[in-house]
């Protein structure tokens, strides 16, 4: 009988249970205790949640299966980010992840908090086979526009893995390499390579926007990370604007008139 048991140690016990066919998961709902009811139903929710998570992270290995079932040995995830912001670079990442890759919390980075993303990132860079970034300033942007330079970036990132790659998932479009590739419509969602360089993107231009808020002061871009926010389109009021602003975006563009 399961009555023997404080209800903090019924919690204990079911925080270590991960189906809710285990056998004490069954005896414990015979416990009619309200508060053994209430921690029973806590953990079921934990449970679904997890399954759901573990489903959901095999969807995401799909387009990686089907590169390793063609022979690919060397699978790497290209995304980019800072496409939309009024200033500072677009920054591309390349990520190859071992093929038995553990659920580290794979992602689209815009859905993770500042503190979760940080913390995958870090996970990250201690588990991938190799890391490529690739950085295409504001300039270049201006003379090619943000769509060649977002693809520029990626193949730049590309060039920068340590070991190259036979195969490419890429978010939302292709690149002028000559490595089999595959776009995939909001890939950040629907593969783990993706989205892991996404994370990595996207943590690595947040670092260069919180270094950019100390060499150029008052656009408040290391909470805005060049996007157009009022603290931001204040500061270009105020001072103008910076040699990392986009000079042909809108609004940047007119105070240049």
């Amino acid at each position: 009988m399961t009555e023997k048991y404080t209800i903090s140690q019924i919690k204990e016990i079911l925080s270590t249970i991960h189906s809710i066919e285990d056998p004490m998961f069954q005896q414990l709902s015979l416990d009619m205790r309200k508060g053994v009811q209430a921690a029973l139903k806590s953990c079921q929710k934990r449970i679904e949640k997890e399954q759901k998570r573990a489903e959901h992270f095999i969807e995401m290995q799909y387009y990686e299966r089907l590169a390793y079932q063609e022979g690919a040995i060397f699978i790497a995830g290209v995304d980019e980010v800072g496409r939309g912001p009024l200033a500072g670079p677009v920054v591309a990442a390349a990520v190859i992840l071992p093929k038995n890759i553990e659920d580290l919390g794979f992602d689209d980075s815009k859905k993770l908090s500042a503190s979760k993303r940080e913390e995958i990132y870090r996970l990250i860079q201690e588990k991938a086979i190799a890391i490529g970034i690739g950085i295409v300033d504001a300039d270049i942007i201006d003379q090619v526009n943000i769509y060649q330079a977002s693809r520029l970036a990626m193949q730049q990132a590309v060039s920068e893995l340590k070991i190259q790659p036979d195969y490419l998932l890429i978010d939302a479009m292709k690149i002028d390499v000559n490595t089999p590739q595959i776009g995939i419509i909001k890939g950040d969602a629907k593969s783990i390579s993706i989205a892991a360089a996404s994370i990595v993107a996207k943590q690595v231009r947040d670092q260069m926007m919180q270094e950019f808020d100390d060499l150029y002061p008052g656009y408040d871009f290391s909470n805005n990370a060049g996007y157009g926010t009022p603290k931001h389109l204040e500061g270009l009021k105020t001072k103008g604007i910076c040699p990392i602003h986009r000079k042909t975006f809108a609004p940047i563009k007119d105070y240049l008139k």
